[in-house]
């Protein structure tokens, strides 16, 4: 069978160039070894978020009394919500199923391996082995939770994100190594739930790539839900000799030996490259990620790559536009190269954190003239409402020109804010416009007004 285009891969940048494809006029194939959606919508964004759900239904009920609400002693059913999770995450992956039949793009199951001339070996479950030709191939293989030497996972007691999501029972007590995206999360669900958790991070401040302000924020935040933060600190060894961990962590303070029942993992990623035909096909690699150009093509004409397995950051939002991208221009439509200094980053702990642009300190570091605005999210009446009260928008403009640089939050539902920093700096509206764009009362998102406000000194309600 002779395509027009294959993707290898089916998560979200996958599954969406595959779909673009066939509304496109291309005749369309996906290659998939596991499950449509890929890590995205089966062990990861998806599913993670079913958690945290659960964990923040509980802590609601928990503080039931805080509403004016009388509730008996709630009792977290760890198996309920992982099953839940589960649950939530086999209907996206239908949902994707039936995306695909309603496009007409045929999926073939198996493990797929680049082969020179446009073509890829399938090898299905039973190991049958089948060809398929396209006149364009996208790899879109994603990638796999990162392993340290000191940090083996042996999917028991050092365990990835993929097991922590359906440990048959809820730890007692738990390190987790790594405080970006995936690690703050679980460090809050797992708290939320009553595991004893200490969060390691090797850099001075958690959430790293946040700006500063930002990540001392959540580190109070977490440390007020009783979670333990070490920064600047090293897990040199774990233990696992025992019945649980002794983790042995290097600090400025020294070293010292903590016990849990499970040590988490979440030190970021690896691309999935190996054994997918590159070597064979003569496709370049630079620092474990396939070299492409600003349209995804890599040096072999006709093969493409897409998402984790590219230098872009790893975020299953710029995989699905890059996707998309990446299918208009093999299609001949006019397309714009992606603008990676305007993608949202979010991280759905509780308070949640979500920015986009550059921070304070890389504004100072570039010696740009700047203005900053800050609104508390203590001053907001919906936040009050709410009860969440914890953060606050903060804005940083171009002194000249009145160009948001940049825009970082931490509170309750940021994370369904920042897409309007994001439009903003991608129709370059100014500060003076944003305080003259009329923000409903009450909101949360009227701190993005009013953050704007404050950085030219109008601000109301401070």
């Amino acid at each position: 069978m002779t395509y027009d285009l294959i993707v290898l891969g089916s998560g979200p940048g996958g599954y969406v160039a595959a779909i673009r494809a066939s509304q496109l006029g291309l005749k369309t194939a996906i290659v998939e070894k596991e499950s449509l959606g890929g890590i995205c919508l089966n062990w990861g964004c998806i599913p993670t978020k079913a958690l945290l759900k659960s964990a923040n239904v509980f802590e609601y009920i928990n503080h039931a009394a805080d509403y004016g609400i009388t509730v008996g002693a709630p009792k977290a059913d760890f198996p309920g919500i992982v099953k839940r999770s589960r649950d939530v995450a086999k209907g996206m992956s239908n949902g994707v199923q039936f995306l695909m039949k309603k496009n007409k793009i045929d999926v073939i199951m198996g493990t797929g391996k680049l082969q020179p001339g446009k073509k890829i070996e399938v090898t299905a479950a039973d190991g049958t082995k089948s060809v398929v030709e396209g006149k364009h191939i996208i790899i879109a293989t994603g990638a796999r939770s990162r392993v340290l030497p000191n940090l083996p996972q042996d999917g028991k007691k050092i365990i990835g994100y993929r097991e922590a999501m359906v440990l048959p029972e809820q730890p007692k007590s738990m390190v987790v190594v790594g405080s970006g995206a995936i690690g703050s999360e679980f460090a809050y669900f797992y708290n939320a739930l009553g595991t004893k958790v200490t969060l390691v991070e090797f850099m001075p401040n958690i959430v790293p790539v946040e700006d500063e302000e930002v990540s001392k924020q959540l580190e109070r935040s977490f440390k007020k839900q009783g979670i333990e933060v070490m920064t600047g600190a090293e897990v040199t060894k774990v233990d696992t000799g025992g019945k649980g961990c002794k983790v042995t962590v290097k600090s400025a303070k020294g070293e010292q030996v903590i016990e849990c029942d499970i040590v988490l993992s979440a030190v970021g990623i690896t691309p999935n490259i190996e054994g997918i035909g590159l070597e064979e096909v003569g496709i370049v690699t630079d620092k474990g990620r396939i070299t492409v150009n600003e349209f995804y093509q890599t040096n072999i004409p006709g093969y493409y790559a897409i998402g984790d397995v590219t230098p872009g950051q790893a975020l299953a939002h710029v995989a699905s536009a890059e996707g998309i991208i990446c299918v208009e221009k093999i299609a001949g439509q006019h397309t714009e190269k992606l603008d990676y200094n305007n993608i949202p980053g979010c991280t759905y702990c509780s308070p949640e954190v979500a920015s986009v642009g550059i921070t304070e300190k890389q504004a100072t570091e570039k010696g740009l003239a700047i203005k900053v605005g800050k609104f508390p999210f203590s001053a907001s009446g919906k936040a009050s409402a709410g009860g969440n009260k914890d953060g606050f928008v903060k804005l940083i403009f171009d002194a000249k020109y009145g160009e948001l640089l940049g825009a970082h939050m931490i509170g309750a539902n940021v994370t369904e804010m920042i897409a309007e920093c994001v439009s903003i700096r991608k129709l370059e509206t100014t500060g003076h416009e944003i305080i003259k764009t009329v923000h409903p009362h009450p909101t949360m998102s009227e701190a993005i007004m009013e953050a704007a406000a404050a950085a030219y000194g109008e601000v109301i309600h401070l």
